[in-house]
């Protein structure tokens, strides 16, 4: 019994190692090969250190997005390695890599499957669309996932299983808070990376919003929205704290600590749900509706920013979300009935 695990960025390690957990208490042998796209030493160690999980067997250190520039060194690595399962996880570019590599020989579980943003100018949202195409096994992380294939005639396997974000925030919160400290004081974290939100005009709009909030900011930059910042200059107000990116255990840490959350990223608006900790998320539309639903999560316009952070409160009663923390046990069951 043999699994191919690709990952390429440092979220989709988080999400791929309890997986690996899971794939190593039923005995089962698993293969990593970590594209290179990026790369979070800290994150790498956790797992080594602290999960016992062993080094990638493939590190190809590409450091590029470019898919077609990961398909032929995966798809080599593949067929040496001669695996019943190629496992890909969400809707990064590495991830249609390890899809098209796979080919038609070895077939492709996708973990996160049938999630849709609706919104057809994000490049995740046709990776999510292809890949689910070209997979064996669909797990969904839930219900609306899953009806959203049988609505597009997917006529694949699927499988409802839960997030595998969940079982990670479970594992690494505690490991989280005993190696960082969150910052002094009330504060909100910022996070802005989105290629739409990142046009200048755009990103001038909601830093102008931000800059007129009676509120501290702990803003860890993406390189790309800090280069627009300065080549446009773009002023932030004291009260925002740009930091360096952080690595993952230290961002969530920072996140639990938090009394509010502004983003655009879509893993982080499920993290500040399970976290308990209300969230703001700065685009039109969201992947994640469940957690607006729910009351936790306000989409908001730069424009509607203060109020929605004013209105902004994690519901009591609020539902649990996204499974239970332990889908990567369901994974790991389903790929060997």
């Amino acid at each position: 019994m043999k699994v191919f695990s690709v990952v390429g960025e440092s979220l989709k390690n988080k999400k791929a190692a309890p997986t690996s957990v899971a794939l190593r208490a039923l005995g089962i042998d698993e293969v990593v090969l970590h594209t290179g796209q990026h790369y979070d030493r800290e994150l790498s160690d956790v797992f080594f250190e602290e999960l016992e999980l062993e080094e990638p067997r493939y590190a190809l250190d590409l450091r590029t997005a470019d898919t077609r520039a990961m398909t032929e060194p995966i798809r080599e690595a593949i067929e040496h390695e001669r695996p019943d399962w190629v496992v890909v996880l969400g809707d990064t570019n590495s991830t249609v890599a390890g899809a098209h590599a796979a080919g038609e020989e070895t077939p492709v579980a996708h973990v996160e499957a049938g999630l849709r943003s609706f919104d057809p100018t994000m490049p995740e949202e046709g990776n999510r669309i292809e890949v689910d195409r070209l997979s064996a096994v669909l797990f969904c992380p839930d219900e609306r996932s899953a009806r959203q294939l049988e609505r597009e005639r997917v006529r694949r396997r699927r499988e409802i299983v839960g997030d595998v974000m969940a079982d990670a925030t479970r594992i690494f919160e505690p490991i989280a808070r005993r190696r960082t400290p969150p910052q002094e004081g009330p504060y909100s974290v910022l996070t802005i990376h989105r290629e739409a939100n990142v046009q200048p005009d755009r990103l001038r709009r909601i830093s102008e919003a931000v800059n007129r909030i009676d509120r501290t900011f702990v803003f860890p930059a993406h390189p790309r929205t800090k280069r627009v910042l300065g080549d446009h200059g773009i002023e932030l107000a004291n009260s925002v704290r740009v930091l360096e990116p952080l690595g993952y255990l230290e961002m969530l840490a920072l996140v639990s600590g938090a009394e509010t959350v502004v983003t655009d990223s879509g893993g982080l608006q499920k993290e500040a749900y399970w976290l308990g900790v209300p969230c703001v998320t700065l685009r039109p539309n969201t992947e994640w509706i469940d957690t607006v639903e729910a009351g936790a999560n306000r989409l908001a316009e730069p424009e509607q920013l203060a109020a929605a952070l004013d209105e902004a409160h994690f519901p009591a009663g609020a539902p649990t979300l996204y499974g239970d923390g332990h889908a990567s046990e369901r994974i790991a069951q389903a790929l060997y009935p």
